[in-house]
């Protein structure tokens, strides 16, 4: 009797310390994180159109590389935006489709993957265009250091090209 509450004693404290190193470990992977948060907050900050807001999530010295090997400042990031986005009606993510995820890699650095739909509404023919978006930004103290964005940026050149030749046909 003794041997097995013994024995039993033994195995309660070998799981009672597993879980206690598993508890001190960092989530390796998550839907749900402070970083995550502040991807959407700077999202949320683009579709609204308040740049300076949408700067703040960003370091100083951050990278941005959108369709690109050349990373830029968040300010020139701002100002493409700007520029390419004035003659648009509207803008935005459709929300349902978003999805998020935070991953920490085994160099100890975390980085949230971004899936989405960009849609836009072309000015005069009102046709909407609809463009699948990937970014995947680097975090550190809080605020993104480094990001990526891919995106077929045909999509949105033929659209408005179309749109373009319709408007210039005579009736």
């Amino acid at each position: 009797m003794k041997r097995i509450l013994i024995s039993l004693f033994a195995g309660l404290l070998m799981i009672s310390c597993n879980n206690q190193q598993k508890e001190s470990e960092p989530e390796r992977y998550s839907q749900d994180s402070e970083e995550i948060n502040t991807l959407k907050s700077a999202i949320s900050d683009y579709e609204k159109g308040d740049w300076e807001a949408m700067k703040k999530h960003y370091a100083d010295t951050a990278q941005v590389f959108h369709n690109s090997k050349q990373g830029k400042k968040i300010g020139e990031i701002v100002t493409q935006h700007q520029e390419s986005l004035s003659d648009l009606p509207s803008y935005g993510f459709v929300d349902e489709d978003n999805d998020f995820e935070m991953v920490l890699t085994n160099d100890g650095h975390t980085w949230v993957n971004f899936w989405g739909d960009w849609k836009a509404t072309l000015p005069r023919s009102n046709q909407e265009v609809i463009v699948p978006v990937h970014l995947t930004a680097q975090f550190k103290d809080g605020k993104i250091v480094r990001e990526h964005g891919y995106w077929d940026s045909a999509i949105m050149s033929m659209a408005m090209q179309q749109n373009d030749t319709v408007q210039e046909t005579p009736e």
